[in-house]
């Protein structure tokens, strides 16, 4: 335990090596993303929030997985592993609330009908390759330059347990990226073009104020993502538009009620604007926008057909401890969106 301490110390004192600049993107895959932007849809098939999405995959009590080596990224302890069926995961550990935060509001996203990820919670995952903290020794090998050292020193027959961990499957597809530029900026959500194939402003609409009602003001563009439902080997027919990380939702700061009952869905219920300028980063890369009409109501017609034990039932099982409460605000900020006058 005490060489882990130190090495955690040493990991954020040790000098940093200013990083290698990242390649620009070609001209050719900016002008292959922005095609496949223009065309992006919002909704995909909507999962059924009284069923856990990874229900034969996943065993929610105990799930063994083999530890998989990859570079450490964000600030929340986290590893992939590859299930015995050859699917990859990603495992959260920790006593974090980004977990049970990312859970109910991957579902919540998911059973709208918006393009999520398919998180669970589980008991135990059982790793075999992990070693205790896999997150920061993995990070202070890299910082040492020992990544591949760490890498052959894995014992594979021997295995880690992880308790009360949230597990990701990524919804199926490619992401279409730029080089090493990934997702998209919610200011560009403007770009996506109904005649060219891609979502219409109402459905757009839809998904700003979904974002909204979550609070999900940590949208800097590598929190969503722009994936190919389709085949990219023969172009990507089917490109959509998503949220991949709402870990710092319904708060903000991840789950803090009194916070998140306390932000307005609207900045001008009379013009139905919307603003995050008051979240986090002045709501990072969200502009102010004046939502539909046929935006609020689409919204409002597929939150009001959730039933209210599921939500209660979904905020319980994702972790938030006070789970009444929970799903009271969330009654309350869709009566926000219902019970209103049209937008002007």
């Amino acid at each position: 335990m005490c060489v882990l301490l130190v090495g955690l110390a040493l990991m954020f004192l040790w000098p940093r090596s200013s990083a290698a600049p990242r390649p620009a993107p070609t001209p050719q895959q900016v002008a292959a993303r922005e095609e496949a932007l223009t065309r992006a849809t919002v909704f995909t098939t909507p999962i059924d929030l009284a069923t856990d999405p990874n229900t034969g995959v996943i065993d929610v009590h105990l799930t063994a997985c083999t530890f998989i080596p990859s570079q450490p990224s964000g600030t929340t302890p986290k590893f992939d592993c590859r299930l015995e069926s050859g699917q990859k995961i990603k495992v959260k550990y920790g006593w974090t609330r980004e977990i049970p935060v990312e859970i109910a509001a991957t579902r919540l996203l998911g059973a709208l009908g918006f393009g999520a990820d398919r998180m669970s919670k589980v008991d135990i995952v059982r790793c075999y390759g992990c070693v205790v903290d896999p997150f920061h020794v993995r990070s202070f090998a890299r910082i040492l330059h020992l990544g591949g050292a760490f890498d052959s020193h894995l014992n594979f027959n021997h295995a880690i347990d992880f308790v009360n961990v949230s597990v990701e499957r990524r919804l199926e597809g490619a992401a279409i990226e730029a080089g090493a530029e990934k997702g998209w900026a919610f200011y560009e959500l403007s770009k996506i073009n109904p005649a060219r194939g891609g979502a219409t402003r109402t459905e757009v609409d839809a998904l700003r104020l979904m974002a909204m009602l979550l609070n999900h003001w940590d949208n800097k563009p590598e929190n969503q993502r722009l994936l190919c439902e389709g085949e990219k080997d023969t172009g990507c027919d089917h490109p959509l538009a998503m949220i991949q990380d709402a870990g710092s939702d319904f708060g903000p700061y991840k789950k803090n009620l009194k916070k998140w009952r306390e932000t307005p869905i609207w900045s001008d219920v009379r013009s139905c604007t919307l603003s995050m300028k008051k979240l986090p980063f002045q709501g990072s890369t969200f502009p102010d926008v004046r939502i539909t009409e046929d935006g609020r109501r689409l919204l409002a017609g597929r939150l009001t057909k959730l039933p209210p034990a599921q939500v209660k039932a979904l905020f319980a099982g994702a972790g938030f401890g006070d789970a009444n409460e929970w799903a009271d605000a969330f009654q309350e900020k869709i009566r926000q969106i219902t019970d209103r006058p049209p937008c002007e």
